[in-house]
């Protein structure tokens, strides 16, 4: 691998990222939007691993997934924001051909586990509600650590690859990208060699990351509505409906954005709306995946409230 990234470097030393180069008179407003919302973004997720790891009462297969998504999403912003901040605000848009392909590779492998692991999170949430009784039998450690571990294997298996496959690329005519990160659609159209085999294997990618989880979702959440039409209590079936509006609403935009840029055809049109969908998939589940699934939780909350008292109390103490 090594020596097909130096080959092309011979042809090609580094890419040029346009981003949002299209829109001068916003690069400073852009540039405090996107760092405000990577630093709540940061902040959020790390105070929701912190949380569970520390909080013995946080330490049941619910949270370990929460945890798992939470120092997914804290390296998944960490991939992509920093770089788009830096080109804002210095107006450098230049990107090393190394970096490019590390950035896609991290990229791919975390939006691939992402993926998987919500739809581990629904599985988790449907043996709660749907089979309470087995619920504390089936899902145990072992098999927690099992899901995780799968989801993580499975985006390296197939990211790394892909990352073969788009290594073979050359590129001779430009290296200037419409996109404000390295992706994979963006190598290839600069690409001048033959690239049909990549755009094969990103659509069957795409669809190995995106389809089976998606449909495992579904399929979760039908059968959890279904249990909850049943609940005769009308305030306990309202709270349990806001719950899941959350988390399908989550879901929906960021399976959805993936959908419409990777599947639908690139035509010229289509171009700039690719790059508002890539937001809904790159920045912000991150910052609105804690709140949903963290933040708003009413055991995350006790607990926050917790050590909050705690670093308060030893505060005033000293």
């Amino acid at each position: 691998m090594t020596t097909i990234m130096q080959e092309n470097q011979s042809e090609i030393t580094e890419f040029i990222l346009l981003g949002f180069g299209d829109l001068p008179h916003l690069q400073i407003f852009l540039f405090l939007v996107f760092l405000v919302i990577y630093i709540l973004t940061m902040t959020f997720n790390i105070l929701t691993v912190i949380l569970i790891v520390t909080d013995h009462h946080l330490h049941t297969p619910m949270y370990f997934f929460l945890g798992n998504l939470s120092f997914l999403e804290t390296v998944y912003s960490s991939t992509t924001l920093p770089r788009m901040l830096t080109s804002l605000l210095t107006e450098d848009k230049t990107i090393s051909f190394k970096g490019c392909h590390i950035q896609l590779y991290f990229f791919d492998l975390l939006i691939g586990t992402e993926c998987y692991l919500l739809s581990v999170m629904s599985y988790d949430r449907f043996l709660a509600i749907c089979k309470p009784l087995y619920y504390a039998t089936l899902m145990n450690g072992k098999l927690c650590i099992q899901l995780a571990s799968a989801s993580w294997i499975n985006s390296i298996l197939f990211t790394s690859i892909y990352l073969i496959l788009v290594l073979q690329l050359k590129y001779c005519n430009s290296n200037e990208m419409d996109h404000f990160f390295c992706d994979s659609l963006a190598l290839v159209n600069i690409s001048c060699s033959d690239t049909s085999l990549v755009k094969y294997a990103s659509v069957i990618l795409t669809f190995v990351f995106s389809f089976p989880p998606f449909l495992l979702t579904l399929i979760s959440y039908i059968y959890i509505i279904d249990s909850i039409l049943k609940i005769p209590s009308t305030t306990g079936r309202q709270k349990a409906f806001s719950t899941c509006s959350s988390h399908v609403i989550v879901v929906s935009l960021f399976y959805g954005a993936l959908i419409i840029v990777y599947v639908t055809p690139k035509t010229e049109a289509m171009r700039d709306l690719n790059k508002i969908f890539s937001l809904f998939y790159t920045v912000l589940p991150p910052l609105v995946n804690p709140l949903v699934y963290s933040l708003r939780n009413k055991d995350v909350k006790e607990s926050f409230r917790k050590a909050t008292g705690k670093i308060l109390e030893g505060h005033f103490l000293n």
